[in-house]
C-alpha cells in the first residue's frame, strides 16, 4: 500500500527541466542520477527524470559532473 501511494504521488506532478530543485533531489553529490529503487519513481516517471536531467545538462542549468 505504501509502494503504491508513492507511485501515484511521483506520477501525479509533472518533472520539468527547468525545476532545478526537484531535480537536484534526485541526483547524488557526484550529479550522477539515482536508480528507481531509490528515487522510487516508476518506469515512464524515471524516464521522464532522466530526459529533464539531460534537458537541464544542456541548457547549463546543472553541471554535468560536481567538483
Amino acid at each position: 500500500m505504501t509502494e503504491e501511494k508513492q507511485q501515484t504521488k511521483n506520477e501525479s506532478t509533472h518533472i520539468d527541466y527547468k525545476d532545478i530543485t526537484r531535480l537536484k533531489l534526485q541526483i547524488n553529490p557526484h550529479a550522477r542520477m539515482h536508480g528507481r529503487k531509490r528515487t522510487g519513481f516508476t518506469a515512464k516517471g524515471q524516464r521522464d527524470f532522466a530526459r529533464a536531467t539531460k534537458r537541464a545538462r544542456f541548457m547549463a542549468l546543472m553541471p554535468f559532473v560536481s567538483h
